[in-house]
């Protein structure tokens, strides 16, 4: 960090203090002793969703918190566990090695949240994620959660 009055590169951190997204630093130049304040930010890296005909896209977290919400429709999940849920999904595809992320990955990190949090919505966001086309594939997945709960 360069001092802002004689661009000395050394200085020291006096105090410091976090907030949600931003960190704020007092320092003080160890050459000519003025003292100023710095603000630091994360820099959060983009992360690319690879799509099922192999085009890419930015990362769009709102699609995820709205297929939650199509999902927990009528079901008593508040708003706030949604986002909840989709921050803890966000941090799990952030911590991934790549930033480069299939979609079906995207999917089935979904689907293991949401059947944490509700079985209805997951079987109603499971029915459009996998296209179920007929009963009998709707009645397998079915079948397949219930095994998980006995």
């Amino acid at each position: 960090m360069k001092c802002p009055y004689c661009s000395h590169s050394e200085t020291k951190v006096l105090d410091s203090r976090d907030s949600d997204d931003l960190t704020r630093r007092r320092r003080e130049c160890l050459q000519c002793e003025k003292r100023f304040t710095t603000y630091e930010r994360i820099e959060n890296v983009e992360l690319t969703v690879i799509k099922k005909d192999g085009k890419r896209q930015q990362f769009d977290r709102n699609k995820i918190v709205n297929g939650f919400l199509k999902a927990c429709e009528k079901r008593p999940i508040t708003r706030e566990a949604i986002e909840q849920t989709v921050d803890a999904i966000e941090k799990e595809l952030r911590q991934l090695e790549s930033v480069e992320i299939p979609s079906k990955e995207i999917g089935e990190l979904v689907m293991k949240y949401l059947n944490k949090l509700d079985k209805v919505a997951y079987i109603r966001f499971a029915s459009v994620y996998r296209e179920f086309t007929d009963l009998e594939t709707f009645e397998k997945e079915l079948k397949k959660l219930l095994k998980k709960e006995g």
